[in-house]
């Protein structure tokens, strides 16, 4: 029996609307990998599509946390970032890395601040800077094609995409420092969608592209990561693990999708982890 790995997801929390930790937590757990948290913020539901809704930072609080674990020399077998809501969460995490990062572990950064183009409207083109400089630090990352742009202040462009294009984008971001990108978002025609993935070490370039299912639902972003990690964590190479993830997801979306169900909510990704639990091998 192998020893059950620990990672640490650095995300937000949305009490209602499955996206981040909500979603983050379930899937890794249900992976069979220990998760423990570090809540960015608590948000009662996510922004997308719903108003009103509470925000706490919780900046003042990581800093804290960190130390009481290196109280107790905890170690952890991946880190793992989503949404980061301020330039100081970015100077905190990337103090966090360098605290907890070994040799043997794995660092993940989901760059969440973009999408169809345009940054999130919290943040700036500076913020982007910074967040590639937190991308450098990473073994892995998983930016979309709007998040790529910003990053490497590049224009825009809307798809379908070629081939050439997507791979200049892919190496242009391994250069930011990680030897490892998966590229979401990524369409070669109007029929289908997904993946593009690129080992720097290797030169290895794989494409994990599905049926498209029309219309935008939340959390996906995060549904997607969250299941490429687990697969990378069960010693899947990086193609499988894109693909896997990628099938979790479009199952999720498509079940969604057929049950008519108000997209604020996520996607129905509960009822797809029977199946990811499958295609990760860990049925006896």
């Amino acid at each position: 029996m192998s020893k059950q790995k620990r990672i640490v997801a650095i995300h937000d929390i949305s009490c209602v609307g499955k996206c981040s930790l909500t979603v983050a937590l379930p899937i890794l757990s249900a992976a069979g990998i220990e998760t423990s948290v570090i809540p960015t913020a608590v948000l009662s539901t996510h922004t997308g599509g719903f108003t009103g809704f509470t925000y706490r930072d919780l900046t003042e609080d990581i800093l804290p946390i960190v130390d009481h674990w290196k109280s107790l020399n905890l170690g952890f077998d991946s880190l793992y970032t989503g949404f980061l809501g301020s330039f100081e969460q970015l100077k905190i995490v990337s103090e966090l890395f360098d605290t907890f990062k070994r040799e043997d572990n794995l660092i993940l950064v989901d760059p969440v601040m973009a999408d169809n183009g345009e940054l999130y409207k919290i943040f700036t083109p500076d913020f982007a800077k910074g967040m590639a400089k937190l991308c450098g630090k990473a073994d892995i990352i998983v930016p979309n094609i709007t998040e790529a742009c910003f990053m490497l202040d590049e224009p825009y462009q809307a798809g379908p995409y070629k081939k050439d294009y997507i791979e200049s984008l892919l190496k242009k971001l391994s250069d930011l420092g990680s030897q490892r990108v998966v590229l979401t978002g990524v369409y070669l025609d109007n029929d289908t969608l997904g993946a593009a993935t690129y080992d720097k070490k290797t030169g290895d370039i794989s494409y994990q592209l599905s049926q498209k299912v029309e219309g935008y639902y939340h959390g996906t972003g995060d549904v997607f990561a969250s299941a490429l990690l687990s697969a990378l964590l069960h010693d899947f190479e990086l193609g499988k693990a894109a693909k896997i993830a990628v099938d979790f997801t479009v199952e999720s979306i498509k079940r969604t999708k057929e049950a008519g169900t108000d997209i604020r909510f996520g996607v129905n990704f509960e009822q797809s982890l029977p199946n990811l639990i499958k295609s990760l091998d860990l049925l006896d």
